[in-house]
């Protein structure tokens, strides 16, 4: 298939791009890596008017710590967020989450803000920056607005960007000290979107007692799912094998995924509680390393 015919715009800065979404509206669709709006074009599932291209736009990428924050450039290629030591330090969920997206021949092309306005519920990065809830810059002619991720993701494919702004940024908190995180997925094969994926946090204070911990679910719903019930469940305990289980029942037990091609919702169910008990006990055993973090 070849894409439907289209006027190819290479803005040269983010004002210069806000001027034409301003203009054009939803006639327009952003191109930043590509990974996933050349497909819809090839299919012919999109035909725009414009296509605006990001990739000349200088300030749009980048990682940095602010404050207890870590900001990534909405322009960053997921390869440089998979292999950057910051996040690696600051943010280890994320960083565990990267090398499971695609291939590395995506991750090389493809940004981190297109994934997440791309908003593919069976996505790894949504469900990370749900779990930590993170913060997401959106940026208009006519101002910014900073939301959280129960605001920014509203429905299968869909987020509350309008057609006049852009993702420009996503801030992720940094991680605290005897913290540890994990994610864990199942696939039909390496690369493929995930039937089911948990990221997982748990903190824990000196005397090894749970103090906060977070759960979000992928590929069982039209969004992310934040399990903050269940992962209240942990909280005040000492993570045991029990506490784990506990908590995995509640994760199931609270979920109703649609059945598709790929898995039941029973089957969904069942992968979501079991990948929950080994994120919580690969994130409690990982506290240890996470001491001094700062």
């Amino acid at each position: 298939m070849k894409p439907p015919r289209f006027d190819y715009l290479l803005p040269s800065s983010l004002d210069e791009a806000l001027g034409i979404l301003a203009q054009h509206g939803d006639q327009a669709k952003v191109l930043a890596g590509g990974q996933s709006l050349v497909p819809l074009l090839n299919f012919r599932l999109v035909r725009p008017t414009y296509l605006v291209d990001l990739n000349d736009i200088p300030g749009l990428d980048g990682i940095r710590v602010d404050g207890s924050r870590l900001a990534i450039g909405a322009m960053t290629r997921q390869r440089a967020v998979e292999t950057s030591s910051v996040v690696r330090e600051r943010c280890p969920l994320l960083a565990e989450a990267m090398p499971q997206i695609g291939h590395v021949q995506i991750r090389n092309r493809g940004t981190i803000g297109g994934s997440l306005a791309h908003a593919d519920p069976a996505a790894e990065l949504p469900a990370v920056v749900a779990a930590l809830e993170g913060e997401l810059v959106v940026k208009s002619a006519r101002g910014e607005r900073v939301l959280r991720p129960e605001e920014f993701f509203l429905a299968y494919l869909t987020t509350a960007v309008e057609p006049t702004e852009l993702l420009v940024e996503v801030r992720l908190p940094v991680a605290p000290p005897r913290t540890g995180t994990a994610f864990l997925e199942v696939s039909r094969r390496h690369g493929d979107f995930a039937l089911v994926g948990v990221a997982a946090s748990v903190t824990l204070d000196e005397a090894g007692v749970c103090t906060a911990c977070a759960l979000a679910v992928t590929g069982v719903g039209a969004t992310p799912v934040v399990a903050r019930q269940a992962a209240r469940a942990l909280v005040g305990v000492k993570p045991t094998p029990d506490a784990f289980e506990n908590v995995a029942r509640r994760v199931s037990g609270a979920l109703t995924p649609d059945s598709d091609l790929h898995a039941s919702s029973d089957y969904r169910k069942h992968l979501a509680g079991v990948l929950t008990r080994r994120a919580l006990a690969r994130a409690a055993s990982r506290t240890d390393d996470a001491k001094e973090r700062r």
